[in-house]
């Protein structure tokens, strides 16, 4: 089994502080050294690529206990218990 490793998610904690104090502060515009952006844009990378990697494998597993021959019923009333 594939285990995996946690993701540093200190950046986007500190971005999302910043952005925070900026606007308790009302600031209109937060400047970032690029160093820190190319961090941002990494986590936030990593985090969806695992977000995306976990829904598949929900997915496949979704797929694989369903049964394609299952019967739905859809009733129309026409509205009728609104």
């Amino acid at each position: 089994m594939q285990t995996k490793t946690p993701i540093n998610t200190n950046p986007l904690v500190k971005f999302i502080q910043d952005i925070k104090q900026a606007n308790n502060s009302r600031q209109k515009e937060i400047r970032l050294p690029i160093d820190q952006a190319n961090t941002i844009a990494l986590t936030l990378g990593q985090v969806m690529s695992r977000l995306e990697g976990d829904l598949e494998l929900l997915v496949a597993a979704y797929a694989e206990k369903s049964n394609n021959d299952q019967e739905i019923v859809i009733n129309l009333d026409g509205g009728s218990n609104f």
